[in-house]
């Protein structure tokens, strides 16, 4: 195993580099549209609620590879082209983004009614009282679930394979091609994944402790 990451070592970090952006693009991007949607489909408007509400149910139950698939392959035919790397990340945003909106949704909803009030007749404004009062409180809550679907995004990123996006994954199936030692290159692509998702598990699980305590 040492002699095949001592030879293959710029790939493995090439590839781990790409799985990186991808994932910290798409968390990011997601957690701000997640969190939108979230909000949208609170509204007291019924057609920003409805359609919050039809996106969120939309990409929740549709395959992941669908969405990158879409980008990649379907998008080209019509109005864009996107690379593999592109494609994946857009896709890993969106369907992302649909799952972190019921989090977020949930622990808005967990967080008393009488907060939204008191922000409203301090002369806050609703979108004042979400940021500031509503939001901080929500995000506490739901640390843990939003911790998994992080950890989650990171190893569904390996979609990016699929469609030649040259993150981790398919760094690896070309040197398990190359090399023919697929138990070898696959264990140290793991290994790889477990160096992003383990300290975010330890981080989200710091988080928890010490919000939860606050």
């Amino acid at each position: 195993m040492t002699d095949l990451f001592s030879s293959y070592s710029s790939e493995f970090f090439e590839g781990f580099k790409f799985t990186l952006y991808a994932s910290f693009m798409a968390l990011i991007f997601s957690l701000i549209i997640g969190t939108l949607m979230a909000i949208f489909q609170l509204s007291h408007n019924s057609v920003i609620r409805n359609l919050a509400k039809a996106y969120v149910a939309f990409f929740r139950n549709i395959p992941l590879l669908i969405i990158v698939m879409f980008f990649y392959v379907v998008a080209p035919m019509y109005f864009y082209t996107f690379d593999g790397f592109q494609a994946g990340t857009i896709g890993l945003t969106i369907y992302t983004s649909a799952f972190i909106a019921e989090t977020v949704r949930s622990g808005i909803q967990t967080v008393p009614k009488g907060q939204m009030e008191a922000g409203l007749s301090s002369g806050f404004s609703y979108a004042e009282t979400m940021r500031y009062i509503v939001l901080p409180q929500a995000f506490k809550i739901v640390v843990p679930p939003l911790g998994n679907q992080f950890i989650n995004l990171i190893k569904n990123s390996s979609i990016l394979a699929m469609v030649a996006g040259l993150d981790l994954m398919y760094q690896g199936d070309l040197i398990a091609s190359t090399t023919f030692n697929t138990f070898d290159t696959y264990i140290i692509v793991g290994l790889f994944y477990l160096v992003l998702t383990l300290p975010l598990s330890y981080l989200m699980n710091y988080l928890d402790k010490n919000w939860a305590s606050a």
